[in-house]
């Protein structure tokens, strides 16, 4: 049996009608007139500063340029479904249909799915999108998709996350022993190689759960969205950069069945919508960073750097996640698209960006 089948007839379609039998699930596909609606559940709290905006956007733009015959109603965590699984599960039974959120929540479905939101050591935001774009990403993307029934497409990038938010500091990988630490995805898997107690959590529940000491530390995303979160109000200890999400791509998905019912017109709308909010939340996140950071520095907090050692330790321990996942036929051959992609990428920018940044920041003192 496929995955596919054994989503929507098995444990997965079990999981989801458990939750529709108490009514929290009620959507189905709706169409009137001409007119057809698609309920949108998502991984993120209503209102999170800039994920929740990605989602809201592709939303809007599906709505305008369809001239209202299609239109996405979004229903944030926790509205419709609660906890990260149940979205995934919701919309690959068919019981609603679509996600927005990010795919390295559903590591446990396939490591794959790292890839299109981000590993350890991986690719910048341009990189991730020469990659999806032009060399073989979004094939890769819609593959993986298959096999569970979805279609999916890129609709948000974060940029660079932070390192995170800390108690104390880190000063060797031993800190991380014991220490109860929120990080999704292939970056948790090797902070708990660390010894990390390593936690998932839907981002409307971290604020609370840093606050109470569920958690020692958390990462989130970045300045602007960190000090939107109010992070700030309970720890000072920040380290602005992280090895774990050098460019966190989201994605909006449709369930299979779903959108091959849409008209072709439709479809392509959802594909236009989603690459116009991903080029739009990423600047939306670089636009703010910066003064986000200042205000963050102005009421107190303190910005560091993890030391070399440290970083080494996280190479050493996300070599050893990947090298884990080799033995499946698709992570392993995603991630040598993903290297030689890499690869390419780095080169030239190496040569041209890297060069122009370098002389410009000479030349200007």
């Amino acid at each position: 049996m496929s995955r596919r089948n054994f989503l929507k007839t098995g444990a997965g379609a079990a999981s989801v009608a458990a939750v529709a039998g108490t009514g929290i699930i009620t959507s189905a596909p709706a169409i009137s007139q001409g007119r057809e609606k698609l309920v949108m559940v998502t991984t993120w709290g209503r209102g999170l500063a800039g994920v929740f905006d990605a989602a809201q956007r592709v939303a809007d733009s599906v709505n305008a340029m369809s001239n209202g015959t299609l239109e996405i109603e979004i229903k944030a965590q926790g509205e419709l479904v609660s906890g990260l699984p149940a979205v995934f599960d919701a919309v690959t039974s068919g019981q609603a249909d679509m996600y927005h959120g990010a795919d390295y929540y559903w590591v446990g479905q396939h490591p794959a799915f790292a890839f299109f939101t981000a590993v350890p050591f991986g690719m910048t935001p341009v990189e991730l999108n020469n990659w999806y774009y032009h060399m073989g990403g979004k094939e890769m993307h819609r593959e993986l998709g298959e096999e569970f029934g979805l279609v999916p497409f890129l609709a948000g990038n974060t940029g660079a996350q932070a390192g995170g938010w800390f108690r104390k500091e880190i000063n060797s990988a031993d800190d991380f022993k014991g220490l109860k630490f929120r990080m999704p995805g292939l970056g948790g898997k090797a902070l708990g190689r660390l010894g990390a107690s390593v936690q998932t959590l839907p981002g409307s529940e971290v604020y609370q759960a840093l606050a109470s000491g569920a958690l020692d530390g958390t990462e989130w995303i970045g300045p602007w969205a960190d000090e939107k979160a109010g992070f700030q109000e309970i720890t000072k200890i920040y380290y602005t950069s992280g090895f774990h999400e050098p460019g966190a791509g989201l994605t909006v998905a449709t369930n299979a069945d779903r959108f091959a019912s849409l008209k072709p017109h439709h479809q392509k709308i959802i594909e236009i919508a989603a690459g116009e909010a991903n080029s739009w939340n990423l600047h939306q996140y670089l636009a703010n960073n910066a003064q986000a950071l200042d205000r963050l520095v102005a009421a107190g907090v303190q910005t560091l750097e993890f030391p070399d050692s440290v970083w080494d330790a996280f190479g050493t321990a996300s070599q050893e996640i990947m090298d884990e996942n080799m033995d499946d036929e698709f992570f392993a051959k995603t991630h040598a698209s993903v290297m030689e992609s890499m690869k390419l990428s780095s080169r030239w920018a190496a040569v041209s960006d890297g060069v122009y940044t370098r002389q410009r920041d000479r030349v200007r003192g």
